[in-house]
């Protein structure tokens, strides 16, 4: 007579075993004789790429100038320059046009910020052919990616050679005057934000909609070169101006909508390597300020970076 094989305890579990449930089953099953059988999480490009929960803020700065800078962006580099791997960027703007980025460390205060001196200039002036519109921008192997000004193209400005290079998207792509274009709530929405620039673990993403796609989102993935490509293009049945923002992780889109003044819900998904497209994620986002601006994911330190009417701030984003 053989006993059968017990479950291992939780102190016995390797830290593999605790990161991914789905080996512990594995290994149990295993014990047992039962049959292997892997839980079908969703697939993304990461190890770990099912979003359980957004917790935070983790951290909140008022940014470099309190309350005068109500668009931007901020994050990190997921593929940084040598050098720079701690640092983080901050592209403030009093409106919509802006022409310089900051280097900052990586989790801000405003006496760190004094004594780190980082600003670049894209143009001497705005607004210029070179002028970054909109809030949206991203930063990804040492260059700026951003709305062109007044073109329905993405420019990428690289910090080394300050060269500006253009991805022209596709015909059709709404842009600038046509206000179908923008990110909305109910009572507003906001300006200049056809394009969304997002990065991952796997590079850099355009998000936008044309009138092809009657309004709905588009999805590109930008692909690195001089100059950059566009490369595979996904389209979703969602509405772009039923959006607030968007962000990738892991070769998955989420997409936000507001709730009130104090709470954004994250209530989409869409899956790359799937093809996947989800309605029902259900999973908020504490505010400090009623609107958030530019939401972006970095791999390297697992944050939600959101620039907040000029607030900054850092969310948990935790992936199983």
């Amino acid at each position: 007579f053989q006993a059968p094989g017990r479950e291992k305890c939780a102190c016995e579990l390797s830290s593999r075993e605790k990161l991914f449930p789905h080996e512990k089953l594995r290994i149990v099953k295993q014990l047992r004789g039962a049959p292997i059988h892997i839980l079908d999480f969703p697939s993304g490009t990461c190890p770990r790429s099912r979003l359980l929960n957004v917790t935070g803020p983790r951290v909140y700065t008022a940014g470099e100038y309190p309350g005068s800078y109500s668009y931007g962006a901020w994050g990190r580099d997921p593929r940084p320059e040598q050098g720079k791997e701690s640092c983080s960027v901050l592209v403030p703007s009093e409106n919509v046009l802006n022409s310089s980025l900051l280097f900052t460390p990586p989790y801000l205060s405003f006496f760190l910020l004094l004594l780190f001196p980082g600003n670049i200039q894209i143009h001497s002036s705005n607004p210029a052919t070179n002028t970054i519109q909109g809030p949206n921008n991203v930063l990804y192997g040492g260059a700026l990616y951003y709305n062109c000004y007044n073109q329905d193209a993405v420019c990428r400005f690289n910090l080394t050679t300050k060269a500006v290079t253009t991805l022209q998207l596709p015909k059709g792509t709404r842009f600038v005057a046509q206000l179908e274009g923008n990110f909305c709530h109910l009572e507003e929405c906001y300006p200049y934000t056809d394009l969304d620039l997002a990065t991952d673990d796997s590079g850099v993403w355009v998000i936008y909609t044309t009138n092809q796609d009657y309004g709905n989102l588009v999805l590109s993935k930008v692909e690195e070169g001089e100059p950059p490509k566009l490369g595979q293009t996904w389209r979703t049945s969602v509405y772009k101006q039923a959006v607030t923002n968007t962000f990738m992780a892991c070769g998955v889109l989420y997409a936000t909508r507001y709730i009130n003044r104090g709470m954004e819900e994250i209530f989409y998904s869409f899956n790359t390597v799937t093809g996947t497209e989800r309605f029902n994620i259900g999973i908020f986002i504490n505010k400090m300020s009623p609107n958030i601006q530019a939401l972006n994911y970095s791999p390297v330190d697992q944050m939600l970076h959101a620039y907040c009417d000029s607030n900054m701030i850092n969310l948990t984003f935790n992936l199983i």
